[in-house]
């Protein structure tokens, strides 16, 4: 066969070395020698002697998704072989976490990671119960986590001299020791005649980084994850 879809901008080669690589920027690829994780639904292709099973949460996170919505639907796939996952096609980045390292993620974002990162849906501190992102996930331990977002995301150092205010739909997650607590951008005299539309922010404050996606979650985006 010939022609462009053919060429070696699309075809697959062999993975080099176990674990999670970018295939192109919609899609990631995982050469499994073992265990890994991915959120449910989202193989579109493996090849090898490779098994899926769904992975529960706990009675902990299910209780939370339930009342929330938030969380991680997981499948461990075992064995040995190579696997393909994508979700919308939205963009793929990797994250290297390091011992000591946390990341708080939003749930829809998680796309695949290691067997060795350890992950605990918590809640955000400060948020109240009009954050919208109540409970996120935590990752910490060694290894590698495997994103997704719509269009590029924008990372945004924070300081403690200048604190990073996030709209609660757009952001996809941040790192240790940042403190967070809901901050209110408009009066209520504003709000009662309307406002515009952007009342409260979830705030960011210490040392690090907050990854913002470039657009809100719309309610029928959200029920969809």
């Amino acid at each position: 066969m010939k022609g462009d879809l053919f060429s070696s901008q699309h075809v697959v080669q062999p993975a080099v070395e176990p674990g999670m690589s970018a295939e192109n920027a919609k899609c990631l690829k995982y050469a499994v020698n073992g265990e890994m994780h991915a959120r449910q639904g989202a193989m579109i292709a493996y090849r090898g002697n490779l098994s899926f099973e769904r992975k529960g949460q706990g009675v902990g996170g299910m209780l939370k998704r339930a009342v929330t919505g938030e969380g991680l639907p997981l499948m461990a796939v075992r064995g040995q072989g190579e696997a393909w996952f994508a979700h919308e096609a939205q963009n793929c980045f990797v994250v290297e976490v390091e011992p000591g390292d946390l990341f708080t993620v939003n749930g829809r974002n998680v796309l695949c990671f290691d067997a060795s990162l350890s992950y605990e849906i918590k809640t955000v501190k400060g948020s109240g119960i009009a954050g919208g992102g109540l409970f996120n996930s935590v990752f910490s331990g060694h290894g590698r986590l495997g994103l997704v977002c719509e269009g590029n995301p924008l990372v945004i150092p924070v300081s403690a001299q200048y604190p990073v205010y996030v709209d609660t739909d757009a952001v996809v997650g941040w790192t240790a020791h940042l403190q967070t607590s809901l901050h209110r951008s408009q009066s209520i005299g504003s709000m009662l005649r309307g406002g515009s539309g952007e009342a409260v922010q979830l705030m960011l404050q210490g040392d690090g980084y907050v990854v913002v996606r470039p657009s809100e979650v719309t309610p029928q985006k959200a029920q969809q994850h």
